[in-house]
């Protein structure tokens, strides 16, 4: 079978500008011909290096790896927004791009306008919008709202109608761009299937995403692209299992990035601790806490925090959100907060877990996911109830004691 994407070589490198103070003509012309000659080598960066793979027809492979590591250029070149510097890639087929949600999204036009405005954009022929548009609407759910300038939306209902729109792309190859990141937990979801169902159809995809259960649950191949060199390829559980060694911070705790910018709803650090004690290691005997500081800008209401803990293969085991703890249902005011959630670790295996915590509006938007997850590992205890367990199959471990009962035969 010949491939629906063969790269070779691909290489991509920028410029890196540095901004300059207004100053005299005669301090530019200094500048340019000292300071910018004795720089030009370190003000660029090889966002891609020698990346080469191939993607058989019909093939759904995810691309995983840290921010910056080369992901999205490495779509850009694909989908012929951008030329590489060095090396080439043959695509055979129509190609779909799901690069930026919302593109050509006009904010005084309404719903409506522009779903025929950015499917054009996207490649659509207007006879193909005409004949989408309501399963289109139906999709993100803005039925009522059509007819209202997408100014009026909320972010999440923006999102929602341009995922809705870039999702209904008929293409034998599909390129797309962490958009299961918009809506909801259960738009999300809704993402996830449309992503199957276009897997299903027999085409090509190829799937950037930092949500690992979306990986693995989508794709059969996975390639870890690590400082824009390709680092593994090959199937999906084992490349996922190396990513997550990767990004995970095993000493038990975590703590955002300062950012000019922070989210409303920040997710400032996660902490494993292990009575009154920061740790990453813990016995199946044992109660982890999970403590959550997050930080508020502005008053939120129906503000959600939630963390979720992933198996080494970045599936859930379980998540938990505010909504499941006491007394922490009102509106959030502005400030700084710190919250504890006990986990009994009765029910784990030994091995290596990820814990991963994020802030949400519900129904409404994502505002802050943790950059990397906090690993821990747990090890087995010496209880022998505990241990009679270890031969099980399955993904948790419950202790479980049988019992036995008198034979009942006689009294029947």
């Amino acid at each position: 079978m010949n491939p629906a994407i063969d790269a070779e070589g691909l290489s991509k490198r920028y410029a890196l500008s540095e901004s300059q103070p207004y100053g005299s003509l005669r301090e530019h012309l200094v500048d340019v011909f000292t300071k910018r000659r004795r720089t030009a080598e370190r003000s660029t960066i090889w966002a891609l290096k020698d990346v080469s793979f191939s993607i058989e027809q019909g093939e759904v492979c995810g691309i995983i790896g840290r921010n910056g590591a080369g992901k999205s250029t490495l779509l850009k070149i694909l989908s012929r927004i951008t030329k590489p510097t060095a090396g080439h890639a043959t695509v055979v087929g129509r190609v779909g791009s799901l690069l930026e949600v919302g593109t050509g999204f006009h904010p005084e036009l309404t719903g409506r306008e522009n779903v025929y405005l950015s499917g054009a954009i996207l490649g659509m022929k207007r006879a193909e919008i005409a004949r989408k548009f309501d399963e289109i609407v139906a999709f993100a759910e803005v039925e009522q709202f059509v007819g209202t300038p997408v100014k009026r939306y909320s972010s999440g209902m923006y999102m929602r109608l341009a995922f809705a729109v870039a999702a209904h792309l008929e293409t034998e190859i599909l390129l797309v761009d962490e958009v299961l990141a918009v809506g909801d937990m259960a738009f999300q979801a809704k993402c996830l299937g449309r992503m199957g169902d276009v897997a299903r159809q027999g085409r090509t995809v190829l799937f950037v995403s930092h949500n690992m259960s979306a990986i693995v649950s989508l794709c059969r191949r996975a390639i870890l692209l690590e400082r824009g060199a390709v680092e593994m390829i090959g199937d999906v559980a084992p490349v996922v299992s190396r990513y997550a060694s990767r990004v995970a911070d095993l000493r038990g705790s975590y703590r955002a990035r300062d950012e000019h910018q922070p989210p409303r709803l920040r997710i400032d650090s996660v902490t494993l601790l292990r009575g009154n004690t920061v740790s990453p290691v813990f016995y199946n005997s044992e109660t982890m806490t999970v403590r959550i500081e997050y930080s508020a800008r502005e008053t939120l209401g129906g503000a959600q925090i939630a963390f979720e803990v992933l198996t080494e293969l970045q599936e859930c085991l379980f998540s938990t959100t505010n909504q499941d703890w006491d007394g922490l249902k009102e509106e959030l005011a502005p400030g700084h907060y710190v919250v504890d959630c006990p986990v009994d670790l009765r029910f784990f295996r030994p091995g290596q877990y990820y814990v991963q915590a994020s802030s949400s509006i519900p129904s409404v938007e994502v505002l802050d996911i943790m950059e990397e997850s906090v690993g821990f590992q747990v090890h087995d205890d010496s209880s022998p109830v505990l241990k009679l367990g270890q031969g099980r199959r399955g993904v948790i471990l419950p202790v479980i004691q049988w019992k036995r009962r008198e034979d009942l035969a006689g009294h029947r």
